[in-house]
């Protein structure tokens, strides 16, 4: 007959001795390739336990914040710090401190920093108050809008003489909450930065820190003092969770292969 008769599929001889996987396509891992990838997957593994423990430690450190904040915050006032503490003032130590000073204001040397408040938008009124232990502290009398910039429009609020402030001692702020900075030459100003406001006051021994009045109403009923803004985000076990989960994947994610290659070692050759 003239037809072709079919041929069977042609076989090598050395088809049947190759391991699962190998083919004719690649070859089985090394033992230096396979314990490099071990190393790896390791070091990632441990770098993701490390960071959901340093998460545990940061909480841990911000419950205590908040915990030393308030026991501050609620605490009877005292004298703020004096010339001989401004130098180890700082914000884990001090700030949120509840404080009263005493002294006279210097109203014609007040400085309004832009502010957004639960009141809207406006101004603080950050007044220097001479105190009678002969340094100056600048403080934060409140919330003004901004048809009450000029201070002709709440002249009953510009005390005089002898006066008592009670607040919370809030350490300098530099930047602020705007992304602007603050332009002495223009007087504006956006942070409450206590160094840059004094000396463009022309002001000398000026404590390091500032004031914030509290809710004590001032005559006119303008400056508003009392609303400071005490918060502290805590969002620490949630990335804890999400580092611990992780690894937990990972590790699930490296079982599944080994198990699955073991039983493919186990797995008859192809015929």
């Amino acid at each position: 007959m003239d037809g072709a008769c079919p041929q069977a599929p042609l076989h090598r001889p050395d088809d049947a001795a190759l391991p699962p996987g190998a083919g004719t396509s690649g070859r089985p891992r090394s033992s230096a390739a396979k314990g490099a990838i071990g190393a790896g997957l390791l070091i990632v593994f441990l770098t993701l336990i490390a960071l959901g423990t340093w998460q545990v430690q940061r909480r841990a450190w911000k419950l205590d914040l908040i915990a030393r904040v308030n026991h501050r915050v609620h605490a009877a006032p005292v004298a703020p710090p004096g010339p001989a503490s401004w130098p180890k003032v700082n914000k884990t130590a001090d700030e949120y401190t509840h404080v009263r000073v005493a002294g006279v204001f210097q109203n014609d040397r007040e400085t309004l920093v832009r502010a957004v408040t639960e009141l809207g938008e406006g101004f603080w009124v950050l007044t220097p108050l001479r105190t009678d232990q002969g340094y100056t502290v600048l403080i934060n009398r409140g919330f003004v809008p901004p048809e009450q910039a000029d201070p002709t429009t709440r002249a009953k609020g510009e005390l005089t003489g002898e006066t008592t402030v009670t607040g919370l001692l809030r350490i300098s702020e530099p930047k602020g909450a705007f992304l602007r900075k603050n332009d002495p030459a223009a007087n504006k100003w956006f942070a409450r930065d206590v160094p840059a406001i004094a000396a463009a006051r022309g002001q000398s021994r000026v404590a390091p820190y500032f004031i914030d009045a509290d809710a004590t109403p001032n005559p006119g009923g303008a400056p508003v003092g009392g609303l400071t803004v005490i918060a502290f985000p805590n969002s620490h076990l949630v990335y804890a969770v999400t580092w611990y989960a992780l690894a937990l994947m990972l590790a699930g994610g490296v079982a599944y292969a080994v198990r699955e290659e073991r039983g493919a070692r186990r797995a008859p050759a192809d015929l």
